[in-house]
């Protein structure tokens, strides 16, 4: 588990170790010396008196995140800890008293807060200004990029953590490079090259404010190269009606080892997760890759992408594949599918 650190904390996500002793669950606290005890039972977590706030979110995560995890919890809480949740939009008050209060906390609203997972800005989402780029296209003034490792999130299933970070030029360019050399990769990038010509591809990449190039890595070893970008910026804008806050990516595996069902229902979730927490005013993520591109076009599908239509780019015959807000959350879409 990871707590997003407030202003003026380090910018790295801090971790936060949660065990299971029967009923209970242990949770322990960066920098903290005692553990806090939560009892567990069905769908019922009793916070103790004394439970932060950080602490209670890595409960409830921990428990959210079982194979057959309940929809909703019914917490008890001291009344100062459950007024926080409630700020923060996580439950609806059931049952209070002086001593402690009962509130619902929903496994949909829960994974909407980004308090566990996401390194935040200053502010929850940038000021709306528009604006007009170098080619005429008017969208709303997007964030300055952010440096260093962004998202977290510990995937119970591998006993692995996954993050996303911002790529460093000169360390992945070696990555980067032996990634974009492999035929697997370059079939459907077809953007092989030596080491200078991939340093001048990252490099524009780089200066261009709608795109973000991002490292997946599991335990802090790189298998992934990630590009995130606002749509409305984006070469796919002119192909469907696009809104000011669509987000979308491109990507590719570049290491053999993190290939394989139990690795993809933990890492492209996660990225659909991370984009739609980036910015809560983000409703909707497009993906347009290659038509004959099967296995990510079905993959995508169920995790329950619409496969809209095919069209053409100057450069390749594309499908058009968009997720809503609304059928990530509410279909809990983060956890693998259950086996058919």
């Amino acid at each position: 588990m990871h707590l997003s650190p407030q202003a003026g904390q380090s910018e790295q996500l801090q971790a936060i170790h949660v065990q299971q002793d029967g009923a209970v669950l242990l949770v322990q606290l960066p920098a903290a010396a005692d553990l806090q005890r939560f009892r567990w039972q069905a769908e019922q977590l009793h916070a103790p008196a004394d439970a932060s706030l950080a602490a209670t979110l890595a409960a409830l995560d921990y428990v959210f995140a079982q194979p057959a995890a309940p929809g909703e919890v019914v917490l008890q809480t001291a009344p100062e800890l459950a007024a926080q949740l409630l700020r923060q939009g996580l439950g609806w008050q059931q049952q209070s008293s002086a001593e402690q209060v009962l509130l619902i906390v929903e496994a949909e609203r829960f994974w909407q807060s980004p308090l566990l997972w996401l390194n935040q800005p200053l502010t929850p989402a940038f000021p709306q200004r528009y604006v007009m780029d170098a080619n005429g296209r008017r969208h709303p003034l997007r964030p300055l990029k952010r440096n260093g490792t962004l998202y977290r999130r510990y995937i119970p299933w591998l006993g692995q953590t996954l993050s996303l970070r911002t790529l460093e030029l000169d360390a992945d360019l070696p990555c980067f490079n032996r990634w974009m050399n492999d035929p697997r990769v370059a079939h459907f990038w077809q953007e092989q090259g030596d080491m200078q010509q991939h340093r001048e591809y990252l490099q524009k990449q780089a200066a261009d404010p709608h795109s973000q190039t991002l490292i997946a890595c599991f335990d802090e070893q790189p298998f992934a190269y990630f590009e995130v970008y606002w749509a409305r910026e984006d070469r796919i804008a002119p192909f469907y009606q696009v809104e000011d806050y669509d987000r979308g990516w491109h990507l590719l595996v570049g290491e053999d080892a993190y290939r394989g069902r139990p690795w993809f229902s933990a890492w492209f979730p996660s990225l659909q997760h991370f984009l739609l927490l980036d910015d809560p005013r983000t409703q909707r993520i497009v993906a347009e890759p290659r038509h004959d591109n099967a296995r990510l076009i079905g993959h995508a599908q169920q995790l329950g992408f619409a496969n809209l239509k095919g069209f053409d780019f100057p450069h390749k015959r594309a499908q058009l594949l968009m997720l809503s807000r609304e059928t990530f959350f509410s279909e809990q879409r983060w956890q693998p599918l259950p086996p058919r």
